[in-house]
C-alpha cells in the first residue's frame, strides 16, 4: 500500500505547519503530497513552494478543476510543476459540480463526461509536443473561430519542451460512468469516499473502461488512490464525530439538491434515507443536527480509526478490496509517523 499525503484546499487563511508536514510525510516513506482546491487556494502554489523543499514524493493535485483553466493552461501548469520537480508531477482532474462551475468560474456545466474526454485529450497533445495543438470541439475549439473571433487564431505547440510525454493523469470520478471514463483515459483513478463493500462494482466499472476500444491501460499498470481517513486513536468515537461534521458538510453542502454527487456515493451504498435527512437539515441550517444523524456505519464504511492493530487489519483490507494507494491528512508529525508505521506493519 503506498501513502499519499493530502494538504487539501485552505480555509480563511493558508494552514500553519504545512511544510513541516510535508517533509516529514517524505521522511517518513509516503509516496506522494497532494493538494486541492474549491473555490479559494489553488492547487498547483502549494505545490510549487512546500514541494520545493523534497525531493523524492510525487506532487500531485486532488484534483484541479477543469473550469478553473484551459487546457493548455492546464498542461502549462502540469509541464512547469514537473519541470521544477524532476518529473514527479501527477496531474488530477475533475469537473467539480454545477454550483461551483456556474456560479464561480461562470461557466456551463453540462456534459461532464464530454468535456473531460475533449480536455484530457488537449492535456495529452500538449504533452506530447508532437504537432501543433488543435480540436475541433465543441467544448474546448482550437483555435477558436467562433462568436467575437477576429479569424486569426493559430494552432501553437508548447515553447518549452514537456519533461515528460507521459505525465500521469488520474481523474476524480464518483459515478460508475466517470469511473468507466477514468479506466479508458486516464492513467489512475483518484476516489472519494471508497468502501471496500463496493470494491466489486468499481472493478466492473473499471474493467468496462479498459475494454473499450484504444483504451490507455489495464489494471496491472494503472493506480486507484483512495482518499481516506486513517486514525490510529485508543478513542474512535471522538474520531468519528469529528468526521461526521465533515461527512454533513459534504452531503449537505457540497451540491445542489437533487445533483449532489457525494449524496449519490452514499445512496449507492445504502443510506439514502439517512442522506435525504442529512441534506434536508443542512439546508435548513440545522448543523449540529445534520451531523448527528449521520449513522456511525456511514463513517466507518469509508474511514479506517483504530488502535495500531485494528488499523493494519483495516488497511490490508483495503488494499484486497483494490486501492494501491489511501491519501490522507493528517493533523501533525506524530500522526504522520504513527500512519507510515502502521503501512510498513501491514505491507510486513
Amino acid at each position: 500500500m503506498q501513502l499519499g499525503l493530502q494538504l487539501g484546499y485552505w480555509g480563511a487563511a493558508p494552514p500553519e505547519g504545512a511544510a513541516d508536514l510535508v517533509v516529514a510525510a517524505e521522511q517518513a516513506g509516503f509516496d506522494a503530497v497532494f493538494a486541492a482546491e474549491s473555490w479559494g487556494s489553488d492547487a498547483f502554489g502549494p505545490l510549487c513552494w512546500w514541494g520545493s523543499r523534497t525531493e523524492r514524493v510525487s506532487l500531485g493535485t486532488s484534483v484541479a478543476q477543469l473550469s478553473a483553466r484551459t487546457p493548455t493552461a492546464c498542461a502549462m501548469h502540469a509541464l512547469t510543476l514537473d519541470h521544477l520537480s524532476g518529473g514527479r508531477a501527477v496531474l488530477g482532474l475533475g469537473v467539480s459540480g454545477p454550483q461551483v462551475v456556474e456560479g464561480w468560474y461562470g461557466a456551463p456545466f453540462s456534459k461532464p463526461l464530454a468535456r473531460t474526454r475533449e480536455y484530457v485529450s488537449i492535456v495529452r497533445q500538449v504533452l506530447a509536443r508532437e504537432a501543433p495543438v488543435r480540436n475541433g470541439g465543441p467544448h474546448y475549439p482550437l483555435p477558436y473561430a467562433g462568436e467575437g473571433s477576429v479569424g486569426l487564431g493559430k494552432s501553437l505547440r508548447p515553447i518549452t519542451h514537456p519533461l515528460r510525454a507521459d505525465l500521469p493523469i488520474w481523474l476524480g470520478a464518483e459515478g460508475p460512468k466517470n469511473v468507466a471514463l477514468a479506466g479508458e483515459i486516464a492513467d489512475g483513478w483518484l476516489s472519494i469516499y471508497y468502501s471496500p463493500r463496493l470494491a466489486d462494482d468499481y472493478r466492473t466499472w473499471l474493467a468496462e473502461g479498459m475494454a473499450r476500444p484504444g483504451a490507455r491501460r489495464q489494471r496491472s499498470d494503472f493506480t486507484v488512490a483512495a482518499s481516506c481517513p486513517v486514525v490510529v486513536t485508543d478513542d474512535p468515537t471522538a474520531e468519528i464525530a469529528g468526521l461526521k461534521q465533515v461527512m454533513s458538510l459534504y452531503l449537505g453542502g457540497m451540491g445542489a439538491p437533487g445533483q449532489n454527487f457525494h449524496a449519490d456515493v452514499f445512496a449507492r451504498m445504502g443510506y439514502a434515507d439517512a442522506v435525504a435527512e442529512i441534506g434536508s437539515l443542512f439546508r435548513e441550517g440545522k448543523r449540529a443536527e445534520a451531523a448527528a444523524a449521520v449513522p456511525d456505519e456511514l463513517v466507518e464504511d469509508t474511514a479506517i480509526i483504530g488502535t495500531a492493530d485494528q488499523v493494519r487489519a483495516g488497511i490490508a483490507r483495503w488494499e484486497a478490496s483494490g486501492v494501491d494507494m489511501l491519501i490522507v491528512g493528517c493533523k501533525d508529525i506524530g500522526a504522520i509517523k504513527a500512519l507510515a508505521g502502521a503501512v510498513e506493519t501491514s505491507a510486513t
